[in-house]
């Protein structure tokens, strides 16, 4: 019977759920994802825990929510004490690294209160975090970032092939070349239909496939585990020819925002869409001149996975090598008058997720399209549900998806998706005039409903049966005053229910209540 030996956790960055053939996208043929999700699981309804990289990563590597684990926004670090995928699954002798992207940064009392240090073993891994880099590049090098970091591997292997200047990765692999042998800067999004200076086969993307494939060759016979964490199709958005211009204005879905979201908004709503980037987005043309490159950036991954695919068969690691396909959050690109990501609509925190387990059990559910809710949270405990190790439920707050790949549905799974964010980083709560604490939102996702909760003002709610597109907020309107009450109480419950005593299991409760404890320690007695 096939078992799983090692897993491929395959990771885009800001790539959208509706952005793949499999999930309906009428014109971005995505051929490799397809045929991955023919023989997997394609699951409809999966959340991120925040729509924010370095959150949502973390929630991902901890299975715990991001108030819990506490890494709230990027180059928030993790605290030394959480455990990771690569605590979990090392043990059991799997060797776990990461190609490409995780946002996190070091929890500074490595160096400072521990004296640690990248180049220890303790320190790099912890740092990492839990991840073996084996080639860590999260993909944002701007010119005053390269000078203040070491060389950057990717710029340092750029020049090898001949590329020079002092930032290869900015000068050619997210640049353009004008009519006079300028550089057009890929920060520019007016150069977003542009084909970048770089090779396709020396871009980011065939980079890090091929740094892939490297790290499975070297690793032989010993189990791993493989974090490829894609950059793209993440800003800047510029991609290689023949990927750039592949799609044009036919390819472009028409926008989902109403002139109603701008005037009645609510207040945090309206002080995001007042950000630069989100006028950026509203302004004519600028669709139409990022999308095609957006596009073309996901046909590449899809083509350069293809390539990794069949080099999996040809080492007959298909038959025992999980693969899953996700992404850490969405993209606005204009919809409801936003950029970026960050607020709770569907494009920002709704996420493709694909999952192909080798095992016989999974047969029953090949091609299923699963439309339960699930969660970021989830995959580390299916992790170690597939491997058959030890699932912590003192410190793991998601549910092993292990039934719903093997075709069967328990009957407490969840009915809803939650997401938190804590917008203090953003200029919005300099508009907004408020507190650091008070920068607070959470959403609740039903069937039906979607709730979002923001600390000191009145909620959003959206009813998706009639408003599938999220344009009409009835958050203030009186008759729904019960349902915002029901689901502010499920909201608490949701919140109430985090795993906080993360140092002792839940196995060793009863024993050290008095009455069971045989430690000799007598209290009250007459």
């Amino acid at each position: 019977m096939a078992e799983v030996r090692n897993i491929l956790f395959i990771m885009a960055d800001q790539l959208r759920w509706d952005y793949l053939s499999c999930y309906g996208h009428p014109h971005l043929k995505t051929r490799n994802i397809d045929k991955l999700a023919a023989k997997g699981v394609r699951f409809d309804r999966a959340f991120v825990q925040s729509p924010v990289c370095g959150p949502s990563r973390a929630s991902f590597y901890t299975g715990r929510t991001v108030f819990s684990h506490g890494s709230t926004w990027n180059r928030v670090p993790l605290p030394i004490g959480e455990y990771t995928i690569g605590d979990y699954l090392r043990p059991a002798g799997m060797r776990c690294a990461v190609v490409g992207k995780t946002h996190m940064t070091p929890d500074p009392d490595l160096s400072g209160r521990f004296g640690l240090t990248p180049k220890t073993e303790i320190g790099m891994l912890l740092g990492e975090p839990g991840f073996e880099p084996y080639e860590r590049d999260d993909g944002i090098h701007p010119d005053k970032m390269v000078r203040a970091k070491p060389e950057l591997t990717y710029n340092a292997w750029l020049r090898s092939k001949g590329y020079g200047g002092d930032n290869p990765w900015h000068e050619y692999a997210n640049a353009a070349e004008g009519p006079d042998g300028e550089i057009l800067s890929g920060w520019s999004l007016r150069n977003s239909k542009l084909p970048a200076r770089v090779a396709e086969e020396h871009s980011e993307t065939a980079y890090m496939t091929d740094r892939a494939l490297d790290f499975i060759n070297e690793t032989g016979d010993q189990p791993w585990l493989l974090h490829l964490s894609y950059i793209k199709p993440h800003w800047p958005y510029m991609a290689p020819s023949p990927y750039h211009d592949m799609f044009g204005p036919a390819h472009i879905l028409p926008v989902n925002r109403s002139e109603e979201e701008r005037e009645t908004g609510h207040p945090v709503f309206r002080a995001f869409m007042e950000m630069g980037v989100s006028q950026t987005f509203s302004e004519p043309g600028v669709r139409e001149t990022v999308l095609p490159a957006y596009m073309g950036l996901i046909h590449q991954i899809d083509d350069h996975l293809g390539r990794l695919f069949e080099a999996l068969e040809e080492r007959g690691l298909m038959d025992n090598t999980m693969i899953v396909f996700t992404s850490d959050h969405g993209d606005y690109l204009g919809d409801h008058w936003m950029g970026e990501k960050e607020l709770f609509h569907d494009c920002s925190m709704r996420v493709p997720l694909i999952i192909y387990d080798p095992r016989a059990q999974a047969d029953a559910a090949r091609g299923h399209v699963c439309q339960d809710f699930v969660e970021a949270i989830d995959l580390l405990p299916t992790f170690l549900d597939v491997m058959e190790m030890e699932v912590p439920s003192h410190r793991l707050e998601g549910l092993s998806l292990r039934p719903l790949l093997e075709g069967l549905r328990p009957d407490n799974w969840r009915d809803h998706a939650f997401s938190e964010i804590d917008y203090g980083f953003y200029r919005a709560v300099e508009t907004l005039d408020i507190p650091l604490e008070q920068a607070r939102g959470y959403a609740f996702r039903t069937e039906r409903w979607k709730y979002v909760y923001f600390k000191g003002m009145r909620a959003q709610l959206f009813d998706l049966e009639a408003d599938p597109d999220e344009l009409i907020d009835l958050g203030d309107d009186p008759e729904l005053a019960d349902v915002c009450q029901d689901l502010q109480r499920r909201l608490l419950e949701r919140l109430t229910n985090r795993r906080n005593r993360v140092g002792l299991p839940d196995s060793a409760v009863a024993p050290m209540r008095p009455h069971n404890s045989k430690s000799g320690v007598v209290i009250g007695q007459w």
